[in-house]
């Protein structure tokens, strides 16, 4: 039966170079991402995973990174000169956040 402690060792062979903490983010990633963590022993089905779990992180990173522009702009604005665009940003951005943490607490994230 494959633990924590394996799957990191063996993302660590196929990245020697990775940060401690990239390591434990792939490893909670790819546990949140299979039934079951033996389907990791298999290379082929590490590796499909790993490059999905990469995909799925990469866009919900590309979404946070846009929405926080947006928000950095938006907190320049006068509270009192919002708009419903403005508001709608806000309510864009508290989804963009919670795919994030979805991501990170095993949750299947949406792609509208």
């Amino acid at each position: 039966m494959m633990t924590c402690q394996d799957l990191a060792a063996r993302i660590e062979m196929l990245q020697p170079d990775a940060p401690a903490r990239d390591v434990a983010r792939l490893c909670l990633l790819l546990t949140n991402l299979v039934d079951d963590l033996d389907e990791l022993t298999d290379d082929k089905r590490l590796y499909e995973s790993w490059v999905r779990a990469g995909l799925r992180l990469q866009a919900v990173t590309d979404q946070h990174s846009a929405m926080t522009e947006e928000l950095e702009a938006l907190a320049l604005t006068e509270p009192n000169q919002l708009s419903q665009e403005d508001f709608f940003t806000l309510f864009r951005a508290i989804k963009v956040q919670s795919r994030v943490l979805d991501l990170y607490v095993g949750q299947e994230v949406a792609t509208d």
